[in-house]
């Protein structure tokens, strides 16, 4: 039997929308540390992975919480608040979750997964601590994994919310909920979730419902149930099987007599994220000539700064994809 969860007219007028980037961490973490390959998330995990690895996060806090598979602590995901929280807007929401929130999701993790390792002992033990390092962490993870990408990943699932506040306003909120995955769906006053294995009901999963696009959730929708707060359901979003596509290549030399060809250069080699001594390296240009060039192109909007451990990672921004993208073939 499916799970079911069923909507009065003030749940219905309660549904929203929200872009979480700790959802995007959760899901994207199992990915990189499952060892598994995966056919769409491949070239992000390929260039994750090794700097997750050194950083030594494959054998960490979030190691330890989030399994590769079946329950991820609820307290990693509180209800964001509004339509599109910032990373430590979230965190202060999982630093202020009380100790007894974090021990009764500890033992269900206990429950469903088995022995806990060090570090979920000691979150046990002092949760107030044990939460304050497990914020730095996901911090760190954030900055090498997720950060450099986040306009790319931003740009898709902005653009999913998009598409389904068009559909709600068009043709009502029962047909959104039935178009956003084939496992969920909505008849009679009740959603209806395939293969939710624990039961739903409004006394016991909160008010209204809280949809979240995400691009690393995989084929399957997620749920998370933390009453008084609104029950959240994060899906797949649309777009993200282009999410790594590159802009189509082609002359760049109509750009380069604007940017001029050191600038242009280094934009085409920021295809994915890298520091000022992997883009010496590549383009044979001196690190100060690097640094200069990018400066300008961060300052114009078109490359975007994130530190990664003792480095900094550069990556290409929204604006400038598309600029690629028009002076391509």
């Amino acid at each position: 039997m499916p799970a079911e969860l069923s909507f009065s007219a003030g749940d219905v007028a309660q549904v929203r929308f929200a872009v979480s980037p700790m959802w995007e961490i959760g899901t994207g973490f199992k990915l990189v540390n499952s060892g598994s390959t995966h056919a769409v998330h491949r070239p992000w995990v390929e260039q994750v992975r090794p700097r997750v690895v050194a950083a030594g996060l494959d054998r960490g806090w979030l190691a330890e919480l989030i399994p590769p598979s079946g329950y991820v602590p609820d307290f990693l995901n509180p209800a964001p608040d509004g339509p599109a929280p910032a990373l430590a807007e979230e965190l202060a929401g999982i630093l202020a979750t009380s100790g007894a929130r974090v021990r009764r999701d500890l033992d269900r993790l206990q429950q469903e997964q088995g022995l806990r390792g060090p570090r979920l002992r000691a979150l046990y033990a002092a949760p107030e601590a044990g939460l304050a390092r497990l914020a730095e962490e996901i911090e760190t993870y954030w900055e090498l994994a997720v950060a450099p990408f986040w306009a790319r990943i931003r740009a898709v699932l902005d653009a999913d919310v998009f598409h389904r506040a068009r559909l709600a306003a068009e043709h009502g909120t029962g047909y959104l909920l039935n178009d956003l995955h084939p496992e969920v769906s909505w008849d009679d006053r009740a959603l209806r979730l395939a293969r939710r294995r624990r039961m739903l009901s409004r006394p016991t999963a909160g008010a209204g419902l809280l949809l979240i696009p995400s691009a690393f959730t995989g084929p399957e929708p997620l749920t998370r149930v933390r009453p008084p707060e609104p029950p959240q359901l994060a899906y797949p979003a649309r777009g993200t099987g282009a999410l790594w596509d590159s802009p189509p290549a082609g002359s760049t030399d109509a750009l380069a007599a604007v940017l001029g060809r050191s600038r242009t250069r280094l934009l085409a080699e920021l295809g994915a994220p890298a520091s000022t001594t992997e883009l010496s390296r590549r383009t044979g240009l001196s690190p100060a000539a690097v640094s200069q060039c990018l400066t300008a192109l961060r300052a114009a909007g078109m490359v975007s700064a994130h530190r990664a451990g003792r480095s900094v990672l550069y990556a290409r921004t929204a604006v400038a994809d598309a600029v690629l993208a028009t002076v391509g073939p």
